[in-house]
């Protein structure tokens, strides 16, 4: 057995993108702002208006989670090509190719006139989606390399990234309330045509950062394993975990994964190169990224029923009922980034973060039948936002620290793929954990009006404290793996030791 220590290759002494932007970079970051809201919006500001749609266009209860699972399953599963493909092509043809082709797939779903037509735009959505989304954190990384300025511009992102979902519950129930469900997705071209003018004004045409060939075994792995891990946690929330399609995606998920890391150690030009993933600062970011969704799901979903099912808010309502998280959220996103990542560095305030979501949503599990917003929700969502600043934000700016351009896109699309996944076991666990709790609840008692209401209450509360405890656990794996120190001793490439 021998072993290689690997590091980060120098530049090739090219002028890269960030220089070649550096001039127009804040209005670069404007432009990159509303296509990464574009992608966020899309994961909330659809749900709020399904229900509408599965009357208008008359498909089932069954049919209807296809609407987010295709998304889901076309997104997550090509991430890491999308990534790639930014490296090879330049990531401002990336990034304009994914904002065309989302928005051309918006408006078709938009004028869908039956429920294949609306599945089919949701699937091309998620696979234009999984081009933009790595190309715009890529093309940030690249564009803001000073540590003063990556910090302001890392919390301006990771703010959007993370108050995306109460902005979209917020504008899907205005549209859906006050025009047309359709609307949810019209509304796409109108940030995709913002962010397109900006691109072709302010993006200069980049060189392609790699010219390595396509390793094609990698993706057909990673493609393979990402779709039937997202397929079978898709299919648990419909079904049940014990269900043999449910178990059976989820093992050849596993192996799928399993199979491409080993590969990857092999590869000579591999899909995603050990040196992304090994650094313990990247690393720890992705995995911090991963438990903040897995836990986040139980703030937008289960919040917005019992805000709606529980104390009668209507959907806009709702959505303004979020917004003091967003206001938190976003000021502690600059605090966090500009102020304190540069001195402490993540390993102290990503797991603070952590724990600071994990109070609040202990406080949220909490609640009652007629609790008030104001005394015993209100107090929690701004305290679940300060924790999002503090660890989200930072997260996406850790993430992909150091990164050599060419790395750039498979490294963003590596944290972005964090979030995607995370998403969709948040989605799967809670949801059969709140609809057993529920189950439990009604076993031996009357189906009578009263009983079905604090069975449903009881269920976002059961949500509410499994969010809890996964934020815990983030906090703890975070704060284990994460590295000490500021971020310019965090940007030197540590050594890795692989083992072959």
């Amino acid at each position: 057995m021998s072993t290689i220590t690997t590091a980060a290759p120098p530049g090739d002494g090219t002028l890269s993108d960030g220089a070649s932007n550096h001039k127009m970079r804040w209005w670069i970051l404007a432009v990159l702002g509303v296509a990464q809201l574009m992608v966020i919006l899309d994961n909330t500001i659809v749900n709020i208006a399904l229900p509408t749609a599965q009357h208008d266009l008359g498909f089932s209860n069954a049919d209807r989670q296809w609407i987010v699972t295709a998304y889901s399953l076309a997104f997550g599963s090509l991430l890491l090509l999308g990534g790639r493909i930014g490296d090879i092509i330049g990531r401002k043809r990336a990034l304009l190719i994914g904002l065309i082709g989302f928005a051309v797939a918006s408006a078709i779903g938009g004028a869908a006139v039956n429920f294949t037509m609306l599945v089919c735009a949701r699937t091309v959505q998620g696979a234009f989606g999984a081009l933009l989304a790595p190309s715009v954190l890529a093309l940030l990384t690249t564009t803001f390399s000073d540590p003063a300025e990556r910090g302001k511009a890392f919390g301006i992102y990771g703010g959007i990234a993370g108050a995306g979902g109460a902005i979209g519950l917020l504008l899907g129930g205005i549209l859906t309330s006050y025009a047309s469900w359709r609307w949810t997705l019209f509304v796409n071209l109108a940030f995709a045509a913002i962010a397109a003018t900006g691109a072709l004004l302010w993006l200069k045409n980049d060189r392609a950062a790699d010219h390595d060939p396509l390793d094609m075994a990698g993706l057909t792995l990673v493609t393979g394993g990402l779709f039937s891990l997202v397929f079978g946690l898709s299919h648990a929330e419909t079904t049940a975990w014990s269900d043999p399609y449910t178990i059976g995606f989820l093992m050849l998920g596993a192996v799928l994964l399993a199979t491409f890391a080993f590969f990857e150690t092999r590869a000579k030009y591999p899909l995603l190169p050990l040196r992304i993933v090994l650094d313990r600062t990247r690393g720890g970011s992705m995995l911090a990224m991963l438990f903040a969704s897995i836990g986040i799901f139980g703030v937008f979903l289960f919040l917005t029923y019992y805000l709606q099912g529980t104390l009668g808010f209507s959907p806009v309502k709702t959505g303004v009922a979020f917004l003091p998280m967003v206001a938190a959220l976003a000021t502690m996103a600059q605090v966090s980034n500009r102020v304190l990542l540069p001195k402490f560095g993540p390993k102290p305030i990503v797991p603070i973060g952590l724990l600071c979501a994990a109070g609040a949503m202990y406080g949220l599990h909490l609640v009652g039948l007629h609790s008030a917003y104001a005394s015993h929700v209100l107090p929690y969502i701004i305290l679940l936002g300060f924790g999002f600043g503090l660890s989200l934000a930072p997260s996406f700016s850790t993430g992909t620290l150091g990164l050599a351009p060419h790395d750039a896109g498979v490294g963003s699309a590596s944290l972005n793929t964090s979030q995607q996944v995370g998403g969709s076991i948040g989605t799967a666990l809670l949801n059969t954990l709140a609809a057993g709790a529920a189950a439990a609840y009604l076993a031996g008692r009357a189906f009578t009006p009263a009983n079905l209401k604090t069975a449903a209450l009881h269920s976002y509360t059961t949500a509410f404290g499994w969010s809890a405890l996964i934020f815990v656990v983030g906090a703890v794996v975070a704060g284990l793996v994460l590295r000490r120190g500021d971020m310019r001793e965090l940007g030197t490439p540590e050594p890795h030791v692989v083992r072959l």
